[in-house]
């Protein structure tokens, strides 16, 4: 047996729209955007992660970048591909020592069979042996230390970078779900039309990335408010490069239609929930995971309208990677909560 282990790789993959997370031996060993440069004319990978975040949206005819998934699921198979080999090559040397690949990845819990089916065959390219998928809902309540196996109902919200992922979990499984196509990536299209509108400006994907991180917010009304950000971008009317300064208040009104759908959702779920559950989750609330629920005062607006108690976890970015991390440690004992393909 020990002889087997020796030659078997370990990873737990939180396989993310925005960014992609590999555990290994309990320790995050890749955090790295999900994306990929790729040379135009011999369709050669020049770069994964952050190098090809870098060049993304800065790039000349010969190169182009692709964010391989798109609200949750792999929307370009070949760019998948290449992103968790470049991905996990950057592990090490040690790959190369081992024989036998096995992965956890967490998927969202509105996947269809096939695109179910297009992970399973990215996984199989990269010699992967042994596959699992978890839902990302089950993950992030696994990360955040929550007990999935209780007949005691917990709702569990992951706001990423594709898709918001909104559940009840009790006795090792998903009673009622809600899986909606609007998280980060529809707050950075809300900020890019926002500073159109309002100040007749045109900034990229990062430049509305980095808005959110340190003015983004949901209320304007938040404790100790962060000073204004300056913005560069293209005037629109001239064509030159402008600076413009924003506030939180702002932001939280560019994606205020954003998180009202989502709270739509929410209370959704909640209407669909059997109600013994509803009186366990009255007790213990609503936890926020992922990188949406780093947003300023999302978890008051939250509770202002389910009239709950909602927890923000730690770390939230990594709770989902964290989870999955624990299903594949503990794989003999969480089989029940995931799918599997072996070869």
């Amino acid at each position: 047996m020990r002889f087997f282990n020796f030659f078997t790789q370990e990873l737990a993959v939180d396989l993310g729209t925005a960014n992609t997370l590999i555990i290994q031996n309990d320790k995050v060993v890749v955090d790295e955007p999900s994306i990929v440069a790729i040379n135009r004319n011999t369709n050669e990978v020049i770069a994964v992660g952050q190098k090809a975040m870098q060049m993304h949206e800065k790039t000349h005819d010969n190169i182009k970048t692709i964010r391989p998934l798109k609200d949750g699921v792999i929307a370009d198979f070949q760019a998948a591909e290449a992103l968790i080999q470049g991905l996990i090559n950057m592990i090490g040397e040690k790959r190369r020592f081992f024989t036998h690949l096995k992965m956890v990845i967490c998927i969202p819990s509105g996947i269809t069979e096939v695109e179910k089916r297009a992970v399973f065959d990215s996984a199989d390219h990269v010699d992967s042996k042994e596959t699992y998928l978890i839902h990302e809902p089950m993950a992030a309540a696994l990360g955040i230390g929550l007990d999935v196996e209780e007949p005691i109902g917990n709702m569990v919200i992951d706001i990423g970078g594709g898709t918001t992922e909104i559940a009840v979990i009790a006795l090792s499984g998903i009673v009622t779900d809600q899986s909606i196509r609007i998280a980060g990536d529809e707050f950075t299209n809300d900020v890019i039309d926002y500073m159109k509108r309002k100040h007749n400006i045109l900034i990229g994907e990062r430049t509305a990335e980095q808005i959110k991180i340190n003015v983004g917010a949901a209320i304007p009304d938040i404790v100790d408010p962060p000073p204004k950000f300056a913005v560069n971008g293209r005037d629109l009317l001239t064509g030159i490069p402008k600076q413009v300064f924003t506030t939180h208040i702002e932001v939280a009104e560019a994606i205020d239609k954003s998180i009202s759908k989502i709270e739509e959702a929410v209370l959704k779920a909640l209407e669909d929930t059997p109600p013994e559950l509803s009186s366990d989750i009255f007790r213990t609330g609503i936890y926020l995971t992922g990188g949406g629920a780093l947003l300023r005062g999302l978890d008051k607006r939250m509770a202002a309208k389910t009239k709950l108690k909602v927890h923000i976890a730690d770390d939230p970015l990594r709770a989902v990677v964290r989870g999955t991390g624990l299903a594949l440690k503990n794989s003999a004992r969480y089989t029940f909560l995931m799918d599997r393909k072996s070869i």
